[in-house]
């Protein structure tokens, strides 16, 4: 019997082999495993042994047999379903490319780029970078940055008001930010001194779009906060970044001028290698009333802050005449850079 019963397997187990397709597996199995397969009758013969011995071991090889009938049978399932799939996915493959001679790839935009290289070089001058929401209250916008209600500096943002009244608050009460300066009252209300941030950002303005002028544009707002902090440690910081972002041929200097926010201000030109002298962006202490509304005591803590246009800085890194032209997503221009 016993050699009955390996001819049966293996015939079985032959048949699994050379089976072509998923449907002949589901058919095998009814037939190799059912109760009127060969292996199944060979069972029934086992009460004709002559002997407990001769029975035990007939069974015990038929049980084998059955497994390994059950396992073929499972293995060849799973091939055939993988080369199924295979199939499939190769029928209902889709090339989405859509290239005519060598295919091109693209890269970041050069405000994008600007901006990368400036949070670089502030990061490895010790800064983390911050950010903030670009729509803001009146308050932190403004009021929080010394220009109360009615203050003129106020009229030279030429705000965009967003119809949005917050809990507690007023109708017009909402903008979208004109500066990244709330980013600063944000970060003193969040955590206590000392504070080291640079926070670059969208903004937006009601200005008509010409050479200069954007109504939605990009800066970058600098702001330290610490024990001991003096005019020296902002000239020192403007100078390195300069020499860090433009090169060693280039210097920095300071001329006196009035920002609400900062007392005293100024404003910071950086010098071409040429002797050329180009204004850059806005400086000076932080006003004590910002480090109060901040939730900073000025009797304890002295800071800097200081601010320039993204757009502007990849302007006059690349020369490019009109900064309209950033915006346009002419092809040509943007291939140059």
């Amino acid at each position: 019997m016993i050699a009955d019963i390996h001819h049966a397997r293996d015939a079985a187990l032959h048949e699994i082999e050379q089976a072509p397709t998923l449907d002949a597996i589901v058919a095998l199995q009814a037939r190799l495993t059912g109760k009127r397969s060969e292996l199944a009758l060979l069972k029934t013969g086992l009460g004709g042994l002559e002997s407990v011995d001769e029975r035990r071991e007939a069974g015990r090889v038929l049980n084998e047999a059955m497994d390994a009938v059950v396992e073929a049978l499972a293995r060849r399932r799973e091939a055939l379903e993988s080369e199924a799939l295979d199939i499939r996915l190769a029928a209902e493959r889709l090339d989405l490319t859509e290239t005519i001679g060598r295919p091109r790839r693209g890269h970041a935009h050069l405000v994008t780029q600007a901006w990368e290289r400036l949070e670089d070089v502030f990061v490895g001058m010790g800064f983390q970078v911050a950010e903030g929401p670009e729509v803001e209250t009146d308050w932190h916008n403004f009021e929080a940055l010394n220009m109360g209600e009615g203050h003129p500096a106020r009229g030279e943002f030429d705000t965009l008001f967003v119809d949005h009244v917050p809990p507690g608050g007023r109708a017009g009460s909402t903008v979208l930010r004109t500066h990244t300066s709330p980013v600063q009252i944000r970060t003193m209300l969040a955590g206590a001194p000392p504070i080291y941030i640079v926070a670059p950002g969208r903004v937006f303005r009601r200005d008509t779009p010409d050479a200069t002028h954007m109504p939605v544009f990009h800066q970058i707002e600098g702001l330290v906060v610490d024990r001991g902090i003096s005019m020296a440690h902002l000239a020192g910081t403007i100078d390195a970044f300069t020499k860090a972002f433009f090169g060693q041929d280039f210097s920095s200097r300071l001329r006196p001028s009035y920002f609400p926010f900062t007392e005293p201000s100024a404003e910071f030109d950086i010098q071409l290698p040429n002797g050329q002298w180009l204004e850059l962006g806005g400086c000076g202490m932080v006003h004590p009333a910002v480090l109060r509304a901040g939730g900073i005591d000025p009797e304890e803590w002295s800071g800097f802050a200081f601010g320039f246009g993204i757009d502007r800085m990849a302007v006059m890194r690349h020369g490019v005449g009109d900064i309209r032209e950033m915006f346009s997503n002419d092809i040509r221009f943007i291939e140059q850079f």
